[in-house]
């Protein structure tokens, strides 16, 4: 029986707050064995997953364009695990800034994950969940700060090389919380995309293999997940 989940929420956004507070996951402790095995059998298939120390979100309101929440951190094996399950504590979101890359004549560019990756095969925007490096002097978590790393680490491109919209468009998709944010090149996308390629073919094992150029609904496949193709339909009827 095909599960039915509720249609993809937007909401636009002036700014996020979001605190980084010490928490124990039940999900974590629980499932324990389940994780080692699970995250063992995906080390072996996937030479570059490592087992490192990621935040996800547990609470969040949104009120007059701005969201509050508070976040907690955890082992990237119970993420991973809890991700690919398909969210069994729903109290919990997957939560990430992306860079929606969008060239001069209106395409939008995406990167293809790495088969060695956790994301092997996905195609999404440059982003990722945040972690320990984004965290400020007093436990507040930067998520400007996340992207811009992100972006520089996935594609080798800085902040200020793109006309960055103001503010983030939230979409809530059953346990991600995607924060995009809509960032326009001089470039066409053919352009940027061969700019992109040039930086990622120094890099020895880059996230990114490969860059795709989208420009309508007939682009959308089944590499990418719901909520991105969500924000990209209704970029699209803007």
């Amino acid at each position: 029986m095909t599960q039915h989940l509720p249609d993809p929420e937007f909401f636009d956004l002036d700014r996020i707050e979001i605190a980084v507070e010490p928490s124990s996951w039940p999900y974590a402790l629980e499932q324990r064995d389940e994780i080692e095995r699970y995250f063992a059998a995906l080390q072996r298939e996937r030479t570059g997953v490592w087992n490192g120390r990621v935040l996800l979100l547990k609470s969040y309101a949104i009120r007059g364009g701005t969201m509050r929440g508070s976040c907690f951190e955890t082992d990237f094996a119970s993420f991973v695990t809890w991700r690919d399950q398909g969210f069994p504590d729903p109290n919990v979101y997957n939560f990430f800034a992306a860079a929606a890359l969008r060239a001069a004549d209106g395409g939008f560019v995406l990167g293809e994950m790495a088969p060695y990756t956790a994301g092997a095969g996905q195609i999404c925007f440059p982003g990722g969940t945040p972690d320990r490096d984004d965290i400020r002097p007093g436990g507040a978590l930067d998520i400007g700060g996340n992207l811009r790393r992100e972006l520089l680490e996935e594609t080798g491109l800085d902040l200020g090389e793109f006309s960055a919209e103001a503010g983030w468009t939230m979409v809530h998709d059953a346990g991600f919380v995607a924060l995009m944010k809509r960032m326009t090149s001089r470039l066409s996308a053919d352009d940027l995309r061969s700019r992109i390629m040039r930086r990622l073919a120094k890099v020895a094992q880059p996230e990114f293999v490969d860059m795709r150029i989208v420009r309508s609904a007939a682009d959308l496949n089944s590499g990418m997940r719901r909520y991105l193709r969500a924000y990209l339909e209704r970029e699209w009827r803007r």
